[in-house]
């Protein structure tokens, strides 16, 4: 039988592309390539307003903490030129934060909150607080203009929430216990140790619900410090099941976070290596498969960008956790902004 070259040619395409949509590794990063990332707070509403309001299970969420220049006093000195106008309360982020915790109180009403944070490690215990009517804070920061260490956020604790939480590492076969107000947890920049929740926490936090906020409970479990992927992964697994009683999983760090860097800090300044690896990160969140994506995830501290970035990991670890609390479902990028994105992981 005599075939035309047109119907060759034709045939050969199809094969070609059968081919490509059929490799799932590779499609799943056309898919990836082809999504927007919101970029602006047009876009990063959008995204928010389009999160499931009734799920099963509420998100977990990874965000970005941001520094105690949220609140200000961070002069741009020392190398830190636009460091206050993007970190700082007139900036990107904390214009985000101040629309994501309102959206997440009416679009969830979740009855609690759990909080990680890259600022509270312990190694080979799992310490979740138990401060009772009132969590104290722990300004875990140095050299900031005096006003920023009367920064004030009023919040509550939850001793039952507290020992579920303890007994669900022990059941995953972790050692945990609960820690009380009087047990000191770090060194507050205000010259004594002391318990509380940090600045990685009260700070976001006081631009996302207020300086008072005694409407549902906050409880703060410690991190990893083997700062391993595989070790923060499994934290979050092990509190996923919270998702089911409406309790709302928020796990706070900084994808760069590099003290000794300042320009790595902001888009402007950013280094081509800091932000190549800004778009490795968005990269692999935006795999729909989710083993890709955690392989993709795990394998970043492996770029070549990550230590130009991250000097120590963290900061970055955090998002772990988050991405552990839902490991097989879908993730969805709330925020793409460069360094502060924040992430929907469960949705």
């Amino acid at each position: 039988m005599f075939l035309s070259p047109k119907i060759i040619l034709l045939s050969l395409v199809a094969i070609t592309l059968s081919v490509l949509l059929s490799s799932k590794f590779l499609s799943s990063r056309i898919m990836a390539s082809v999504v927007p990332v919101p970029s602006n707070q047009a876009e990063w509403r959008a995204a928010i307003a389009s999160l499931p309001s009734t799920p099963d299970k509420i998100p977990a969420f990874f965000f970005a903490h941001g520094s105690p220049a949220l609140l200000g006093g961070s002069p741009a000195r020392g190398g830190r030129a636009g460091f206050a106008d993007y970190h700082g309360p007139n900036g990107p982020l904390a214009n985000f934060l101040a629309d994501f915790g309102p959206a997440l109180l009416s679009k969830y009403n979740p009855k609690a909150i759990v909080v990680f944070s890259a600022h509270w490690e312990t190694l080979g215990e799992r310490l979740v607080t138990d401060y009772g009517d009132e969590n104290p804070l722990l300004m875990d920061y140095y050299g900031f203009p005096p006003e920023l260490y009367e920064a004030k956020f009023k919040s509550r604790g939850d001793k039952a929430l507290a020992e579920q939480i303890v007994g669900l590492y022990k059941e995953a076969g972790q050692l945990a216990r609960t820690s009380p107000k009087l047990e000191p947890r770090g060194e507050d920049g205000r010259g004594f140790q002391g318990p509380g929740l940090d600045h990685g926490v009260f700070v976001p936090f006081s631009i996302m619900f207020g300086n008072v906020f005694d409407r549902i409970p906050i409880v703060q479990v410690s991190i990893d410090a083997n700062l391993t992927p595989e070790s923060n992964w499994k934290l979050g697994q092990v509190v996923k099941s919270l998702r089911e009683e409406n309790i709302l999983i928020l796990s706070g760090g900084l994808p760069i976070h590099n003290l000794r860097d300042f320009s790595s800090f902001v888009p402007e300044t950013a280094k081509p290596v800091h932000q190549e690896f800004h778009k490795a990160v968005i990269d692999a969140l935006q795999l729909h498969d989710a083993k890709e994506r955690k392989k993709a995830l795990q394998n970043l501290p492996s770029h070549p960008g990550f230590r130009a970035c991250n000097p120590r990991e963290e900061h970055f670890v955090p998002l772990y956790i988050a991405a552990g609390a839902a490991e097989d479902e879908n993730a969805k990028i709330l925020n793409g902004l460069y360094g502060i994105p924040t992430i929907a992981f469960g949705v």
